[in-house]
């Protein structure tokens, strides 16, 4: 009675202590507390993954400390030891059939949520654009149709479709905003697509998830979701009392270093292109056209556009390697 009691005291304590670091402080986890629809949709499949991976591990971990406590070793024990190794079809069936579903299942909802993810997220609403830079170790956000830039700064009106698109003039980072949707990679060369939306105003936390080097860990932005009214208001704001961003100021922008929140009031209008073209993305050009005529019509599948950039990226690259071999 005494160890049965203990047991029961050591398993509440357990699941006590689980219960608290998984409770306490829950907003904290902005990962887990979504604020637009690529975020929910993902939230939804990261909480399938755990539940399908529970139903696997609860039972595994209870069949072991049933096993162990209850054929453990006793003093004073003489029975003989004569196990029957038998073939059981059975249990074959079980431990082979249970984790083939469960795969099944998580690839069913995994491919769902993908190609809905691929899709726009309001083709009805014209999308606005932001052309992201990543720098050692500042992040440079250009607003091509607003004529504004800003640096470690980003602000979005709710509700409207933003299509960010990425590169990088500095090592390969990762721009990610958890709170609106997960991450892709910004690179040197390659112009990538990302389709966020917030779905109500307030600040989110935005920072480069791929080591860059000293500064990395400052490599952080807040992003701002206010009103339409606002956000035009903003922008006139920033046009009236900012300075303009030069290419002599962009150099001295682009030197590896920390920097705080900036505003520029315009920006050279080929200096994206410019960014990427000389880190060896010639393609860009190329598809320029495209991605004008995708946001004029249906606002684009950012997210197809991005593969179609990877894949001419990827073969730019390839060649310029063959080349080098010659």
């Amino acid at each position: 009675m005494k160890k049965q009691k203990l047991l029961r005291r050591v398993v509440f304590f357990i699941m006590a202590a689980l219960a608290t670091m998984l409770l306490a402080g829950c907003e904290n986890y902005i990962v887990l507390n979504p604020k637009g629809p690529v975020a929910e949709t993902q939230y939804r499949l990261i909480i399938i993954s755990i539940i399908l991976c529970l139903v696997v591990v609860i039972p595994v971990l209870a069949m072991l400390v049933y096993v162990v406590w209850r054929y453990r070793d006793k003093p004073g024990n003489k029975a003989p030891y004569t196990p029957e190794w038998v073939d059981s079809k059975t249990l074959e069936i079980v431990w082979w059939g249970i984790p083939i579903v469960i795969i099944a299942i998580l690839g069913f909802f995994t491919v769902r949520d993908t190609f809905a993810l691929a899709k726009p997220q309001d083709p009805e609403t014209k999308p606005l654009t932001i052309q992201v830079t990543s720098l050692d170790w500042k992040w440079l956000f250009q607003y091509p149709e607003q004529g504004i830039a800003t640096v470690n700064y980003i602000e979005i009106p709710t509700g409207v479709p933003v299509q960010f698109v990425v590169t990088s003039d500095a090592p390969m980072n990762s721009f990610w905003i958890p709170q609106l949707g997960g991450q892709t990679y910004t690179m040197p060369g390659m112009a990538m697509g990302l389709s966020l939306k917030a779905n109500e105003p307030g600040e989110y936390f935005g920072s480069g998830a791929n080591f860059t080097g000293e500064g990395f860990a400052h490599m952080q932005f807040k992003v701002v979701a206010k009103s339409q009214a606002e956000f035009d208001k903003w922008v006139q704001s920033v046009k009236q009392t900012a300075p303009a961003l030069t290419k002599d100021g962009y150099k001295e922008l682009a030197k590896p270093g920390i920097s705080d929140k900036q505003f520029y009031s315009s920006f050279p209008p080929e200096l994206f292109k410019e960014i990427v073209d000389k880190n060896g993305g010639q393609y860009y050009k190329q598809h320029e056209h495209h991605m004008k005529m995708n946001q004029n019509t249906n606002h684009g599948d950012m997210n197809h556009d991005a593969n179609q950039h990877m894949e001419h990226g990827a073969n730019q690259h390839e060649m310029s390697g063959m080349k080098a071999d010659k």
